[in-house]
């Protein structure tokens, strides 16, 4: 079947040879999950005429660009992709740790059976809260479940640090979505890796039982059956990476909101932040910096100036944990708090991959900016579990911070990848991603308005929906 071919690049041309050896190099992005078709044409050039059709063709071939990868001789020399002032190298070694465990008389939790037990992992954070790294599968109707191994990277586990805690929490599935707690144990990557001992042997703990039941010892023990590690060439990726070719997730997430919310903006300039970097020149790490570099005036010129600053940025910056939401969010409710006559009213855009270092300051935050003029939107890109941004979204739970409610539902999060288009039409799923993060934001706007008895002005010169960040 002719397919069309979508890019005409050309080498240089070599004078007087049979066996020509080419330089010039042509920049693609492969994608793994892809089959990408190649077509190569060799003309024999015997004028300066820029058109091909002028030369004598000589002949073609076809194959995949999954087959040039694959050739590439990996393990002694892996080959590079070139972007502009840098080069990243296609693999990279990790470590992999591949685990399998198994529980031994955990408590029954259904009243027809017995338990459904699955295991989530955690590794801990910063500030002492605890990231979701990993669930094991679902092991029915038993109290004694050996579950499948399964692999995971060691930087997901502990992040570098070998004696970080790893917390891990044992549950009893159920159909609807409200499982039960069956207990916790904590470990670590250190004691982890030493494998199959006594040590490795974790009882199962239920605060609740063990405060109310003086004989209670245990709810099971979870036990280690074996653990290996071994280092493995994997692809980098980032999020943030910018292909010549089409926008990456934030890139995208932005334009599609920013261009929609952007309307109801009457001066058009927008203050835009980044967090989770270290600035140069002396390498200082920030959780609110401005992405055009001026401190004093972080405005950008409309959505593409926001896109720019943001481009610039990633030039300019080095990515770095941990990774803090509470700064941005109180920087922008200190700006709304200045402001609470109803004639401004606040909207902060947050594009994250879902991991949040601070959450109990977050949580304290947005409890604190719910009583103010402003909204949040959070658009969760790449494959990461969300369930921080989930519990931040006020949907089904209102969130809480030291027994305090938000006053207000001020949050509203969706995962950017269920807005990927299969049929490649970004078009229509970015319009879809659109309506959706801003479907809140007139509700909470009028909420705001009407719990501080705001009536609307008969004569408007601008909307209230003044200023973006």
């Amino acid at each position: 079947k002719h397919q069309r071919c979508r890019e005409n690049n050309l080498t240089e041309v070599i004078d007087n040879t049979r066996n020509p050896d080419f330089v010039r190099k042509f920049v693609l992005d492969f994608f793994f999950e892809e089959k990408q078709n190649l077509r190569f044409d060799v003309y024999n050039v015997d004028s300066r005429s820029c058109n091909i059709s002028k030369h004598d063709f000589l002949g073609q071939t076809f194959c995949t660009l999954g087959e040039i990868i694959g050739s590439c001789q990996l393990l002694q020399s892996p080959p590079t992709f070139e972007v502009p002032n840098e080069k990243i190298p296609c693999l990279i070694w990790q470590d992999i740790a591949t685990m399998q465990l198994c529980a031994n008389k955990l408590d029954k939790k259904d009243f027809f059976g017995k338990s459904d037990p699955f295991l989530v992992f955690y590794r801990s954070n910063e500030d002492g809260t605890f990231t979701i790294c990993h669930k094991t599968e679902v092991i029915k109707n038993t109290l004694n479940p050996v579950w499948q191994s399964f692999t995971i990277p060691v930087r997901a586990l502990c992040n570098g640090d070998y004696d970080r805690t790893v917390k891990v929490d044992v549950y009893d599935w159920d159909r609807d979505g409200s499982h039960d707690f069956i207990g916790e144990f904590t470990t670590s990557y250190r004691e982890l890796s030493r494998g199959q001992n006594q040590f490795n042997v974790y009882e199962v703990l239920n605060p609740k039982k063990k405060g109310k039941k003086k004989k209670y010892i245990n709810s099971g023990t979870v036990t280690l059956l074996s653990f290996k590690v071994e280092s493995e060439y994997t692809f980098p990726t980032s999020l943030h990476y910018m292909s010549p070719y089409q926008m990456n997730a934030y890139a995208m997430a932005l334009k599609a909101v920013g261009e929609i919310i952007q309307d109801y903006d009457s001066d058009k300039l927008f203050p835009a932040y980044g967090f989770g970097a270290k600035l140069p020149p002396d390498g200082k790490i920030s959780h609110a910096f401005p992405l055009n570099g001026d401190g004093e005036h972080p405005n950008c010129v409309g959505i593409e100036g926001v896109l720019e600053a943001y481009f610039q940025s990633l030039r300019t910056v080095q990515l770095y944990g941990p990774t803090n939401f509470a700064p941005v969010i109180n920087k922008v409710a200190n700006c709304a708090s200045e402001i609470t006559d109803g004639s401004q009213y606040f909207v902060l855009l947050m594009i994250t991959d879902g991991v949040i270092s601070d959450m109990v300051q977050t949580k304290e935050a947005v409890v604190n900016a719910a009583s103010l003029p402003m909204s949040v939107i959070i658009v969760g890109v790449g494959p990461a579990e969300f369930d921080a941004m989930e519990e931040l979204d006020g949907d089904e739970v209102r969130v809480s911070s030291r027994g305090r409610l938000a006053e207000r539902d001020i949050v509203q999060f969706v995962p950017f990848r269920d807005y990927i288009d299969r049929s490649g039409n970004q078009v229509l799923s970015m319009a879809r991603l659109a309506k959706d993060v801003l479907a809140e934001i007139p509700d909470q706007l009028l909420s705001f308005m009407k719990s501080r008895g705001i009536e609307p002005r008969p004569s408007m010169s601008s909307s209230p929906l003044h200023r973006h960040i």
